[in-house]
């Protein structure tokens, strides 16, 4: 919960402030400040401790003594010193022409925190919020894994091969496998058939496998015919020559 603003140019960080702490970050040294005004819904008192992260213009990120998180807060929300300087303030009019005397302040950014702020210890608001976040998620994770046997429960058809065979005597044959079991009776098919399927299935390189063999097999055929004329005819002739010389 982002703190109350106020505005104190008597208390709040100055532009000076501002860069020597940029520099002591600059350097990896510690830089600290203070708050101004307490903080009830983090339980930060006035002036509890914060170690300076990172400063952007007049916005000073800080990580708050007690608090395990780093909030933004103004320039005008924080100072310097950890108690306000309207204590020192009457000691410090004969010395008001040297301003240089803020400065020796930076050692406190060094010294480790006063036992003082022992209050802040409420840091358990953070965990208990923390907390239910990383029980949440772990709920929805049985419903995913309880519907995940639902899924498998469905199973689809196998697989289907169909698988078709060219004889040596342009005998042709089919034979159709269900997934992994064994293959079923090849049927016998005309070469008429198997070349139609294949046009139908518009696959040009079955197509022209089918067709090789089937063109493959009709010029055997054709020359089996020539030979077997050929044959005929010879078988004509010497008979026709027999009865001649009868």
């Amino acid at each position: 919960m982002p703190p109350r603003r106020r505005k104190t140019a008597n208390e709040s960080l100055t532009p000076e402030n501002l860069a020597t702490l940029a520099g002591a970050l600059a350097e990896g040294r510690r830089a600290t400040v203070y708050l101004i005004e307490p903080t009830p819904s983090l339980g930060l008192p006035e002036g509890t401790s914060a170690k300076v992260v990172s400063i952007d213009g007049s916005t000073v990120t800080i990580s708050p003594k007690g608090v395990d998180d780093e909030l933004p807060f103004e320039a005008d929300e924080l100072r310097i010193t950890r108690n306000a300087p309207g204590s020192a303030a009457k000691p410090a009019a004969k010395s008001a022409a040297t301003p240089a005397a803020a400065k020796p302040q930076i050692a406190e950014w060094t010294e480790p925190a006063k036992p003082s702020p022992a209050k802040p210890a409420p840091t358990k608001p953070a965990p208990t919020k923390s907390a239910p976040a990383s029980i949440a998620p772990a709920k929805p994770a049985p419903a995913k894994a309880a519907s995940a046997p639902a899924r498998k429960g469905k199973k689809g058809p196998d697989s289907v091969s169909v698988t078709i065979h060219a004889g040596a005597d342009n005998d042709w044959s089919v034979t159709v496998t269900h997934g992994a079991r064994r293959p079923g009776k090849a049927q016998s098919v005309s070469p008429e058939s198997v070349s139609r399927a294949v046009r139908e299935l518009g696959d040009e390189s079955a197509r022209d496998a089918v067709e090789a063999v089937i063109s493959y097999a009709r010029e055997e055929a054709a020359s089996r015919v020539a030979e077997l004329s050929r044959q005929l005819e010879e078988a004509r002739s010497m008979l026709a020559a027999l009865e001649s010389d009868v």
